[in-house]
């Protein structure tokens, strides 16, 4: 009677590193949420990067017939590689082309500026000082982010862009409804990034020109974070003032 084959050394010690890198995934998470993105962010690449390896590699195994009898095996260490492989993937098709800048308005002429931020985002933040390069890499990477203008005082539209602010989920923390400039942080979902928002009303003849600003507190770039929470503003903003 022939004794059963014990599984080969790879598929075990896969396994083992698949449950890592898989239990590295939240550590990373946590570890960007503590204050030490950098490795954090670090962590979650390279755990990522290397469930992706290893998936291929299981992959590989089930197609040589030498492994069929571990076939079973193989496809559950899979499975604890799928989740880390998705997420590079969905990294790598999210990423885009987008420009290594972090601080986008809508006004690059004449930018609203913070007047609360400087002190609640620390000194280890992004400075809140525009670079003239970073302008010119947003007039041609965002062409259609502009003013926002709109019918109605002043005072109605702060109301708005206040309600829009807290309706998107912003924590507000300044609001100077004489000066027409409100200021929020945006906090991301999973990493809890924040990124600091600052909104500024002003009247033109029979109308209020709205401009906005959003600029992450760390990193260099932002995958273009912050135009899109600018346009998720601006199209909130419109649906808010329908009668």
């Amino acid at each position: 009677m022939n004794q059963p084959k014990s599984m080969p050394r790879l598929i075990t010690w896969g396994g083992y590193l698949a449950i890592t890198l898989l239990l590295a995934l939240p550590l990373a998470v946590l570890t960007v949420r503590s204050g030490l993105w950098q490795q954090g962010l670090m962590l979650f690449a390279l755990s990522s990067a290397g469930a992706a390896l290893l998936l291929l590699l299981f992959i590989a195994l089930l197609l040589l017939p030498s492994f069929q009898p571990w076939r079973g095996n193989i496809i559950k260490n899979g499975l604890l590689a799928l989740p880390g492989s998705v997420l590079l993937v969905s990294l790598a098709a999210g990423g885009g082309d987008y420009p290594r800048i972090h601080d986008i308005t809508t006004n690059t002429q004449d930018p609203p500026v913070f007047t609360a931020a400087e002190a609640i985002r620390g000194k280890a933040a992004n400075p809140l000082a525009i670079k003239p390069e970073s302008i010119a890499l947003q007039v041609q990477s965002y062409p259609e982010l502009t003013t926002l203008r709109t019918a109605g005082s002043l005072q109605d539209n702060f109301a708005i862009a206040l309600a829009t602010a807290k309706a998107l989920g912003w924590e507000v923390y300044h609001q100077d409804p004489a000066d027409g400039t409100i200021e929020a942080v945006d906090t991301t979902a999973i990493m809890g990034f924040k990124d600091d928002i600052v909104i500024r009303l002003r009247s033109a003849s029979n109308e209020t020109l709205i401009d906005t600003r959003s600029v992450s507190r760390v990193g260099l770039g932002d995958l273009g974070a912050n135009a899109k929470r600018i346009q998720a503003f601006q199209h909130q903003f419109r649906q808010q003032g329908k009668p």
